[in-house]
């Protein structure tokens, strides 16, 4: 009998690296499984051509929390407050934290939808719905839950983090040890959480184009328009000082968010309209990869790097923040910069113009194999059927 298998996601017809993953591994394990995505987007957002999810036998159920009455709203925040700011943290009033940050009508309303679904296994993608599918624990039983934690250990709980912080951090280990699994993306990660977790590799998530021939002078980045993740700041004044020395050579950056203007502004403070071109995203990315000649990460932070690897499935040498996951992707085959260092990354730009191209770019292919979807399902198989 085939394995019931639902995968709990805020978006799944949108651009970005955790969508395009998530239907990559529900698509294949659909080839043997009973598949749904359950997902907060909008019936009309639906697009199965994206990712080509149509190709897979793939259910859908679009889901939305009901509204919580406003005084119940105000005592939950005020709780929350007295959570994070005045009241010991420990795994009891963890426990009440995770109920006032969820309330009730809303808590019951998910357990009632995944419920229905008479699944074996529940995916939460991201770390806050992992947390809040730990909340439905004791509506799901006989159901396998799984926590799929896509950002980095800093990112997510470090002092600077834009996403949940050090504050929170005992609060979402306590939570996710309620869960069968936790499943994070690289060792170095692993060793930071303080409870048992599974390290599960992201696959090449596409087939890749035409390797590239090394001869365009372009270099090429890939990722949503946000400079506190993706640095692409960096990246353009980088380049702003790697241009002085080199005139021949051009930047493409393919992505799309809020920040594009602030980027087209900072190209346009720098006179280099006619050498970095913003491009939005398209589902031909590899078009990109096999017309550059470098790829640069300039990633303050990453949870895996996906984009390295696809990149290297091209035959790309790559330039990289020194991050945990990309040593551990590339390991001494990457040219790496301090993360957040201009000078250094422009410096790199010019170590990578003078490599033995044909060298490297063998040796990237060699490395993306290591990637395959093939190797990294028969893990995910593994963890379900256990």
């Amino acid at each position: 009998m085939k394995k019931r298998i639902c995968f709990l996601i805020d978006s799944i017809f949108s651009y970005g690296g955790v969508q395009r993953v998530t239907a990559v591994i529900a698509k294949e394990l659909a080839k043997d499984c009973d598949v749904t995505i359950v997902t907060f987007d909008h019936p009309s957002m639906e697009n199965t051509a994206l990712y080509e999810l149509h190709e897979a036998d793939i259910h859908y159920s679009y889901f939305a929390y009901p509204d919580t009455p406003l005084w119940k709203e105000s005592f939950c925040k005020a709780y929350s407050f007295l959570y994070r700011k005045v009241l010991p943290q420990n795994r009891l009033t963890s426990d009440w934290y995770s109920h006032s940050s969820f309330p009730s009508e809303k808590r019951d309303a998910l357990a009632q939808e995944l419920a229905k679904g008479n699944y074996d296994v529940i995916i939460g993608v991201h770390a806050p719905l992992a947390v809040r599918l730990a909340s439905c624990r004791n509506r799901l039983e006989g159901v396998k839950l799984f926590g799929w934690i896509h950002n980095s250990y800093e990112a997510l709980f470090g002092k600077d983090s834009l996403y949940i912080g050090s504050d929170l951090r005992k609060h979402y280990e306590w939570q996710l040890e309620k869960l069968d699994k936790t499943i994070v993306l690289c060792h170095d990660d692993a060793q930071k959480y303080h409870f048992p977790t599974d390290v599960i590799y992201n696959p090449l998530t596409l087939v890749p184009g035409t390797p590239s021939n090394g001869a365009s002078k372009k270099f090429l980045a890939i990722g949503r328009f946000s400079h506190l993740h993706k640095g692409f700041d960096l990246l353009i004044q980088a380049f702003s000082l790697f241009a002085k020395e080199e005139q021949e050579w051009t930047l493409d950056i393919v992505g799309e968010g809020p920040e594009e203007e602030l980027y087209r502004k900072i190209i346009s403070d720098c006179g280099l309209e006619q050498r970095i071109h913003l491009h939005p995203f398209t589902n031909h990315i590899q078009e990109y990869y096999s017309q550059a000649q470098v790829y640069v990460l300039s990633s303050r932070w990453e949870g895996f790097g996906l984009v390295l690897v696809e990149a290297m499935a091209h035959g790309l040498p790559v330039i990289s923040s020194h991050l945990p996951t990309s040593q551990e992707i590339m390991g001494d085959f990457g040219l790496y910069f301090e993360n957040g260092n201009v000078e250094q990354l422009a410096e790199q730009m010019i170590a990578a113009t003078q490599i033995d191209w044909k060298k490297k770019s063998e040796e990237a292919i060699e490395i993306a194999k290591r990637f395959d979807v093939d190797s990294i399902i028969k893990q995910w198989k593994a963890m379900i059927y256990e």
